[in-house]
């Protein structure tokens, strides 16, 4: 069956252009559900549009807290849609910096050519489909500087999210499934072990496959969590390229 094409249409007002975008895509077979940019709006709404415009109107004043919002929610792992920006070249500038350059896909400039933003919206969906299609891993560790390498180390290939202490971790877990999670053994407050005891404990997330990374190497700490069965058990000491392989390879294995 094949995968309904939904585009999230976000804009302040029906205007003559917005009600051409809309017309013009669903004619070439998109599903549009068009929304203002409110926060009250978004807030516990789920969305399942893999592609969102995001056409700016010129009242930059009232669209800034919708964007600092999605930028919030796109950093706490909550919004994972490809972002494109409707807009005049300043009016896109600016959006940007408010929502975070590295957010936005890309962006279709005023006087918008609405042929050519139809004409593309199949590679840009094709995009965004391979993009959702990507493995989330949770790496869940206090140092930051651990954080940034394994961020590095992976993204690309995966969606990559980041907590920086056990309760952070569980907090994220709470509203985000993730497909594997690497977790640090010596944490304050809540030290690996325990944090694997508490996903154990919840059935949402019971069966998540959990991999320790860590430094410590002794046979009583290795010992200490067998019986909570974690995939695998790496130490920060291995190569990157094997911490990988050991990632790459445990997906393969269960597609």
């Amino acid at each position: 069956m094949e995968e309904e094409k939904k585009v999230l249409l976000v804009s302040a007002t029906n205007s003559f252009m917005v009600n051409a975008i809309t017309r013009n895509i669903e004619k070439a077979g998109y599903i549009v559900n068009h929304v203002q940019p409110k926060v009250r709006v978004f807030t516990g709404r789920k969305t399942d549009e893999k592609v969102v415009l995001i056409y700016i109107d010129g009242d930059m004043e009232k669209l800034s807290e919708f964007l600092v919002y999605i930028k919030d929610q796109i950093s706490d792992g909550n919004f994972q849609a490809h972002i494109y920006l409707v807009g005049s070249d300043e009016e896109v500038s600016t959006a940007q910096d408010k929502i975070g350059t590295q957010n936005v896909r890309g962006a279709f400039l005023r006087p918008l050519n609405v042929k050519t933003l139809v004409e593309e919206m199949d590679g840009i969906f094709v995009l965004a489909k391979k993009d959702s299609d990507k493995k989330h891993i949770l790496v869940v560790d206090d140092q930051g500087a651990e954080l940034r390498k394994m961020k590095g180390l992976l993204e690309g290939r995966y969606h990559v999210h980041l907590a920086n202490s056990g309760m952070k971790a569980i907090e994220f877990l709470v509203k985000n499934p993730v497909d594997l999670i690497l977790l640090d053994y010596e944490m304050p407050v809540a030290s690996g072990p325990q944090v694997l005891k508490m996903i154990r404990s919840e059935s949402s997330t019971s069966s998540t496959p959990v991999m320790f990374l860590t430094s410590k190497s002794d046979r009583e700490s290795v010992m200490n969590v067998v019986d909570l069965k974690p995939e695998k058990y790496l130490l920060k000491t291995m190569p990157s390229e094997a911490i990988l392989e050991n990632i790459n390879n445990f997906f393969a294995e269960h597609i």
